[in-house]
């Protein structure tokens, strides 16, 4: 069964940082595409970053990149998700998602973690 775990979210100030964790199981984490996504009150869910450690590449959509790195522990089957400077427009739920390659599409993500919540407090 494929699992995935988020944790690591919580309250922080506007400035700060915080690490994301997603833990995965139930799949070769080599070939898979991992993406983060977060989805704030009242909006729609969008992807921040993707990587797929078989070959090696990493996404970030545009306002991200800079303050946000993602990063895997192949001994660990685990992602991160770095974040830094958060701002208070970064608060929502964050999800990680399993998908066969790093895609634009949701819809391509078939497995979904039950997601964590960030807060950035100004």
């Amino acid at each position: 069964e494929v699992q995935l775990v988020e944790s690591g979210g919580g309250l922080v100030q506007a400035g700060g940082s915080l690490r994301l964790s997603c833990a995965a199981s139930g799949f070769t984490f080599d070939d898979y595409g991992i993406g983060w996504f977060r989805q704030a009150p009242g909006k729609e869910r969008e992807q921040v970053s993707c990587t797929r450690r078989s070959d090696g590449r990493t996404w970030y959509a545009d306002s991200k990149k800079g303050r946000f790195t993602i990063s895997s522990d192949n001994a660990k089957n685990t992602v991160y998700l770095q974040m830094s400077n958060l701002r208070p427009e970064d608060t929502a739920v964050y999800y990680c998602a399993g998908a066969r390659y790093c895609s634009d599409y949701e819809t391509d993500f078939g497995s979904w973690g039950q997601g964590t919540q960030v807060t950035v407090s100004s």
